[in-house]
């Protein structure tokens, strides 16, 4: 069964867009969004294992220069909108 995972992230200001779209290309990503707030995107993503999610992590989105923070979220069980 896939892990499914919500990750907020806090850029350097000025990057959202480039970051955004960057990551968007990622495989393991599902969906990107550009938040106004706290945070400044919010990113979906789904991976076979918690060790894929934690090689996404530290390998991929973190890697990236612009990310400042991060913070993941796991879904413990997805309902879906009919």
């Amino acid at each position: 069964m896939a892990t499914l995972a919500y990750i907020l992230v806090t850029l350097k200001s000025g990057a959202e867009r480039d970051v955004c779209e960057r990551v968007s290309s990622f495989e393991e990503v599902v969906q990107v969004d550009e938040l106004y707030g706290e945070y400044d995107a919010i990113v979906k993503v789904r991976v076979e294992d918690l060790s894929q999610l934690d090689k996404f992590l530290t390998d991929k989105l973190r890697a990236l220069p612009d990310i400042f923070l991060t913070t993941t979220m796991i879904v413990a069980k997805e309902y879906r909108h009919k």
